[in-house]
């Protein structure tokens, strides 16, 4: 069972990767597009030592950093991020090196949409198995030890200074796409963590909660909390039903409440990560 879930979580970072690598190789790498990161620093180097590759230059300086990482920060990593940082190194420099890659387009607004998508899409999943591709995480994990400045704030700055490197080098209209494709890369990595696992968080007020109640826990199999209420205009007391579905499940639900108590009072909120017993786990 642990070695299908181990397989599980690296054949999702792996396909992660694979999207990462191929909106290096086919869009901003081409481009000469600098949105942060190391790939976006070793574009610049690129430029100005064009005998090693991009690609030979990620290999390398990802694994620099996890020297310098272990140096200062000790052992924080995990063979997870070291497997996805230079595991999608590796996948750039096979892409390269066996397909001989071209752009897919020169047309940089092109570049700035699908590029942060499969880049969005592709980060979500590897930090959905709790990895990330390293690079600016150690740099940032390294100066938040000794300046104390938040981790993002170091992560925001660093793509900053790598983003105007690339402005100097390749102009500013190309660094204008590239902050656009910083902004939709954050976006699409919410949306897709959330999107695993969004939940809706339910309280229902009915004069049938014995049969919801016993409906939410027997059929669709999850728990519920019964909270204990009193109107304050009416007075009278009556409880709540609290649950927490997903979205199939709500929708079964509130089907069969339609059915036995169409007057019943229901709130519905997002919930954007549930941890715990029939959910994810707390890592």
């Amino acid at each position: 069972m642990k070695v299908n879930k181990t397989l599980r979580e690296f054949s999702i970072m792996s396909l992660g990767m694979l999207l990462v690598a191929i909106s290096a190789e086919l869009f901003l790498i081409p481009n000469n597009i600098v949105s942060g990161g190391i790939t976006g620093l070793c574009i610049v180097v690129n430029n100005y030592i064009p005998m090693i590759s991009v690609e030979a230059l990620s290999i390398i300086i990802n694994m620099v950093l996890f020297v310098v990482g272990f140096i200062f920060i000790g052992g924080e990593f995990g063979g997870k991020t070291i497997y996805a940082a230079l595991g999608l190194s590796g996948t750039m420099w096979i892409i390269k090196t066996f397909l001989n890659p071209v752009a897919i387009t020169s047309d940089l607004m092109l570049t700035a949409i699908f590029a942060p998508v499969l880049t969005g899409t592709g980060l979500a999943l590897v930090f959905s198995q709790n990895a990330s591709t390293g690079g600016t995480d150690i740099i940032a994990k390294i100066v938040n030890k000794y300046v104390k400045l938040d981790i993002g704030k170091c992560m925001l700055i660093i793509d900053a200074i790598v983003t105007i490197m690339g402005a100097i080098t390749f102009g500013v209209q190309k660094s204008m796409y590239a902050i656009i494709i910083v902004f939709l890369n954050g976006m699409i990595i919410d949306k897709v963590i959330n999107g695993f696992n969004a939940c809706k968080q339910i309280m229902i007020l009915s004069h049938s909660n014995d049969r919801i109640r016993d409906y939410i826990m027997n059929e669709i199999n999850r728990g519920c909390t019964v909270v204990p209420g009193k109107g304050a205009y009416s007075g009278v007391e009556t409880d709540i039903l609290y649950s927490v579905l997903s979205r199939k499940q709500f929708i079964e639900l509130k089907s069969f409440i339609k059915e036995i108590d169409p007057s019943a009072f229901i709130i519905v909120v997002d919930a954007h990560e549930v941890l715990g017993k029939g959910f994810g786990n707390i890592n």
